[in-house]
């Protein structure tokens, strides 16, 4: 659905215009909101910002029209709307913490610092193995196992083929698990 479209069809009805222009870009709304909140806010507060976001763009489409592709204008409304989302949720975060929260019970001793600290260095060091792959194989190999990708998808990303991705990710897996070897990593610790 383009500007203009949508201009034809809020002449008609103004129920009927909202409702294709949310069943249109729910999707692409709630992708852009959901990579912004993901790590600070609960599905609830996804849920009401991409309510919030449909909001905002009724009221603006109400006094300004857009003309073509309404994609950017949806784009910019959901990226601010979800950053000042993420920013009064972060705040209310740091906020409702404190030392007496049921939160800090469960760090009763050092032990639990030690093997936080092991887990760290452990994901450092296997980042800089999977880095010193080279391109295009390590990139593979962090959208294969840190995004949860298909070699289809990387495949489009790359301009490749699906079985060379996956060629590419056997070898690299053989070389990282020399690599990290090298460094005393054996695979049962992954």
């Amino acid at each position: 659905m383009n500007g203009d479209d949508y201009e034809k069809i809020l002449k008609r009805s103004r129920r009927e215009a909202h409702q294709l222009l949310f069943d249109e870009y729910y999707n692409y709304v709630g992708t852009i909101v959901f990579n912004q909140l993901r790590n600070v806010g609960s599905a609830e507060d996804t849920e009401e910002c991409i309510s919030d976001v449909f909001a905002k763009m009724f009221f603006v489409l109400e006094d300004q029209p857009v003309t073509g592709d309404m994609k950017k204008f949806i784009a910019t409304i959901a990226k601010r709307t979800s950053i000042d989302r993420f920013r009064t949720l972060s705040k209310r975060k740091e906020i409702s913490i404190s030392p007496d929260d049921e939160m800090f019970s469960g760090i009763s001793s050092d032990d639990d610092l030690v093997a936080e600290n092991e887990r760290s260095e452990l994901q450092r060091i296997v980042a800089e193995c999977i880095c010193s792959l080279g391109e295009p194989d390590s990139t593979i190999v962090f959208r294969k196992y840190y995004y949860n990708q298909t070699s289809r998808r990387i495949a489009e990303l790359l301009s490749m083929k699906p079985s060379a991705v996956r060629m590419r990710l056997k070898r690299a897996g053989e070389r990282l698990r020399t690599a990290l070897a090298e460094r005393g990593i054996k695979e049962e610790l992954l």
